[in-house]
């Protein structure tokens, strides 16, 4: 098992570095000129003043070397200043805490419920169960999700009173339960769907048919064999997902007014703020590695072959 975790932690490495810089490349290689955007045009802004301040950022170098740059600075705990002299840091740690309890709560939600409709589906395979929950996911795939979320916030937040309108005053759960649950929809009904599909092809494999033959009561088969391997999938999708809910919830956060890295990162391209956008990315795509590597040891636990692969 220690082999297995020290050969994945070998792979992320290339992949991180390989990815920040793609990031890094994709950003600062795009049109325009972010200094003198500072001033809202070329002359508001001196050409000596605009001169010193790509001096200060790099930008008279080429990509590769900016890259590596700012790696070395990021190795030593610097993420640097964006544009408009604040530090990359402050930024993420004022808006980390929301983007953070947005995306576990959307995350909770879609283990808590899609999970146990899932199995719910798979154990009433062709019986009304399982119609009802192929009917509510196909809605939530073909409804938009801005739509939901107006839908939502005036339903449940101005008609009926229950969840706060926009904003994050009300603390947590109160103003994150309602945007969390639009967040997590897409998610919860992919989770349901993988984990009756999974289920219902491990439940007709030979070692479950000759446990229950066996007279190993059906619970017991259910949980302790079957359900076990149905899940190997569902956490994959799931370790995904969840990197995807901390960077993905631009639309959301912005429906509801909430002050996360999501909405931080949306403002930033518009104001071509490359460092803030690709400290931010760096962060979230470590986080994603991370949570996939996590994926990968839960894996070598439920399945022991993996870890001989």
């Amino acid at each position: 098992m220690f082999g297995y975790v020290i050969r994945r932690l070998f792979q992320v490495i290339p992949v991180f570095f390989g990815t920040t810089f793609l990031i890094f490349v994709v950003v600062f290689a795009l049109p325009g000129d972010p200094i003198a955007a500072l001033g809202g045009g070329v002359h508001h802004i001196s050409e000596s003043a605009q001169n010193a301040l790509r001096e200060r950022y790099n930008l008279n170098d080429p990509l590769p070397i900016q890259y590596a740059k700012y790696m070395l600075n990021l190795l030593q705990g610097n993420m640097g200043t964006d544009f408009l002299g604040r530090e990359v840091s402050d930024i993420i740690a004022r808006n980390w805490p929301t983007s953070i309890m947005l995306g576990v709560t959307a995350w909770v939600l879609q283990i808590i419920v899609g999970i146990p409709l899932g199995i719910w589906a798979a154990l009433n395979r062709g019986g009304w169960q399982d119609k009802l929950v192929g009917v509510l996911t196909t809605l939530a795939f073909a409804v938009p999700l801005f739509v939901v979320a107006y839908v939502s916030q005036i339903l449940f937040g101005v008609e009926l009173g229950w969840f706060p309108v926009a904003g994050a005053s009300a603390g947590w759960p109160v103003a994150f339960i309602l945007p969390a649950a639009v967040l997590a929809l897409l998610g919860l009904a992919a989770v349901a769907r993988l984990t009756r599909t999974s289920l219902i092809e491990n439940l007709s494999t030979d070692y479950v048919r000759t446990a229950i033959a066996k007279g190993m009561p059906r619970n017991r088969v259910i949980v302790h064999h079957a359900l076990r391997n149905s899940l190997i999938p569902v956490i994959t999708f799931l370790g995904i997902e969840f990197g995807a809910l901390l960077g993905g919830a631009v639309i959301i956060e912005g429906i509801f007014n909430l002050p996360g890295l999501g909405n931080e990162v949306f403002k930033a391209i518009g104001q071509q703020n490359g460092p803030a956008v690709v400290g931010i990315s760096t962060l979230l795509v470590l986080v994603f590695l991370v949570v996939n590597l996590i994926v990968d040891i839960t894996y070598a636990y439920l399945d022991p072959r993996i870890r001989r692969a």
